[in-house]
């Protein structure tokens, strides 16, 4: 195992480096994603040492995860889906003028949670992945509950129209094909939505563009230097005094990262929404809060390197870029599985290894990029907007080579610029279309299961734990919202 770690950190170093520095070059990008990059990569590979395509793969994939900071906190368009949370704090921390010190904070706890992760990968893989095929349906059904009902905790204003949201979010995954019975529902005779509406092409319109329409309204109007510095000033207090959110968040994301099928984004919702109802101060958060952005990076790195563990151990792929890495590792005749670490284990301490050392240079490249990338926040949006409007069209192009996904993604831009001028925020709309799916097709799954009986949810005590805190996390955000209400309603009568 140590003359793997040797040849990584050594002859294996510059590929990390480049497939780092390409993957959060593009992650920065809205539009483009680790996916795309890796999928453009794989051909390229094929005459490539297996271990070293396998790093530069899995250093795009890390790198591209990160990269996605970059534009949520200073256009408030997320580079990726995972980077969605970040918006949430890291953008009002770069209104107010603070754009280094956000994406610092955003660098260290991407590399803390991949660190975390990292550690569990190496020392606890095959016993957490056999732990985490375990859970049937019903379970992560009522996990896909938490995060839904955890909608109530990011959306900012008031709680009616983030529940609003997140109903039309439901509302439009639906059309295409049924999960359990494949009949078409609600296509209206198009076939183009015979399979539904593309996850890039939602995303690019809902939140990206939608916001490119916002800030045509106000190009003539430059972000204005608060006082902020262009340098990265972290302090030891910065990691001490978030420490329980560091730790909370790493696991949440590692853990969601090993399930399959759930994916970072999942991980950055809970570990953010778990942020909020914990904090001293969940007022602030939405509003640049330095531990909503942790929370959100933490858990979203973590989930990368955590979805690598089912991946190494089991064969088995939790997103789309481990399945293009399980292509590649098929290619490569490494033939992942429970059995790649009796067969071939220098292969799959490649993988542990390789995740490594694309953190550190990952940290490397953001911490040497940072005080050049956060004067992008100063720079006249008139530049900016449109670059950003034609890597969205050659991503909503290039997911199917279908003009229909470039017409998706138009429509949607009007509608998340409509919700926005209404006051009704797009978070809980994203999360909801992302999250319905997973949860529709879990229960039906369960009820053929279990013979159409609910009573499972309640008598498995994993499914009655979700179910539990679910309940809990909507109480909880009713209290808040009648407890603000009379506040204000006395406030008033003084």
């Amino acid at each position: 195992m140590l003359d793997v770690y040797l040849h990584v950190f050594t002859s294996g170093l510059l590929w990390i480096f480049i497939g780092t520095a390409v993957g959060i070059f593009i992650g920065s990008i809205p539009g483009l994603s680790g996916a795309i990059v890796i999928s453009l990569s794989l051909p390229m590979t094929y005459f490539m040492d297996g271990g070293d395509a396998l790093l530069l793969l899995i250093s795009m994939y890390v790198g591209a995860t990160t990269g996605g900071l970059i534009s949520a906190t200073l256009m408030r368009m997320p580079g990726t889906e995972a980077a969605i949370m970040t918006t949430l704090d890291g953008y009002p921390m770069a209104v107010r003028g603070e754009p280094a010190r956000a994406l610092g904070l955003g660098v260290l706890a991407s590399f803390f949670g991949g660190m975390v992760a990292w550690a569990i990968l190496a020392v606890l893989s095959p016993p957490l992945s056999l732990v985490a095929v375990r859970f049937g349906p019903y379970e992560i059904f009522a996990m896909a509950v938490v995060a839904l009902s955890l909608i109530a905790s990011v959306s900012r204003g008031s709680l009616l129209s983030g529940l609003l949201s997140a109903a039309l979010g439901a509302m439009v995954s639906l059309p295409g094909i049924d999960p359990i019975s494949g009949a078409l529902r609600l296509t209206f005779g198009m076939h183009s939505v015979d399979t539904g509406f593309t996850l890039l092409p939602v995303i690019l319109g809902a939140l990206v563009l939608s916001q490119v329409l916002l800030d045509c309204e106000t190009l003539d109007q430059r972000a204005v230097r608060q006082g902020g510095t262009a340098w990265v000033s972290l302090k030891l207090r910065d990691l001490t005094g978030y420490i329980g959110t560091y730790i909370r968040s790493s696991l949440i994301g590692t853990w969601i990262g090993i399930l399959p099928g759930v994916g970072g984004t999942t991980a950055s919702i809970a570990a953010y929404s778990v942020a909020k109802a914990l904090s001293r101060t969940p007022e602030r958060f939405g509003h640049g809060a330095e531990e909503g952005v942790i929370a959100a990076e933490t858990a979203n790195n973590a989930g990368t390197v955590g979805a690598l563990v089912p991946l190494i151990t089991l064969g088995i792929p939790g997103s789309v870029i481990t399945a293009v890495l399980l292509g590649a590792m098929v290619i490569h005749n490494l033939n992942p599985g429970p059995l790649l670490f009796a067969q071939n284990p220098k292969i799959a301490y490649t993988v542990i290894a390789g995740a490594l050392a694309s953190n550190f240079a990952m940290l490397a490249i953001m911490w040497v990029a940072t005080p050049v990338l956060a004067k992008l926040m100063y720079v006249n949006k008139a530049y900016l907007l449109p670059p950003i409007v034609v890597f969205c069209f050659i991503g909503a192009f290039s997911v199917s080579s279908r003009f229909f996904d470039v017409g998706v993604m138009l429509a949607f831009a009007v509608l998340g610029y409509l919700m926005q001028k209404a006051k009704i925020p797009t978070g809980p709309f994203i999360i909801a279309y992302i999250l319905t799916p997973m949860a529709e097709q879990n229960l039906r799954s369960g009820l053929v299961v279990y013979d159409g009986s609910f009573l499972p949810l309640l008598t498995r005590p994993i499914c009655l734990v979700f179910l539990v805190i679910a309940v809990a996390s909507i109480v909880w955000a009713l209290w808040g919202e009648l407890t603000a209400a009379k506040a204000a309603r006395a406030k008033a009568a003084r």
